[in-house]
């Protein structure tokens, strides 16, 4: 099977940008050069790759970017930091 990769690089703003591919390290060097000018990092560089997961399956890395682009930066940070235990208590909403 061919393998697919969930990344999360920083920005030199730092924001965090996610992305899936099947070719991590082509598609960080087009990050990194500005291959698109139309894409979000593209004036944030540089961005430095700072998480990756990889998954025999595609639609499951696909599923997985879009959960992780919709977390909170403390959340995708504990992510980051393999803070694992973390995670459930950074998706509850405190609404007092």
């Amino acid at each position: 099977m061919k393998e697919s990769y969930v990344y999360i690089l920083k920005c030199s703003d730092g924001t965090y940008y996610t992305g899936v591919t099947s070719n991590i390290n082509k598609r960080i060097e087009e990050h990194l050069k500005g291959f698109h000018s139309k894409s979000y990092t593209f004036s944030r560089r540089p961005v430095e790759l700072v998480y990756y997961a990889e998954f025999t399956d595609i639609t499951i890395a696909i599923s997985m970017e879009k959960q992780i682009k919709k977390w909170s930066k403390a959340k995708k940070e504990a992510l980051i930091n393999g803070d694992f235990n973390e995670l459930p208590n950074l998706a509850k909403k405190n609404f007092k």
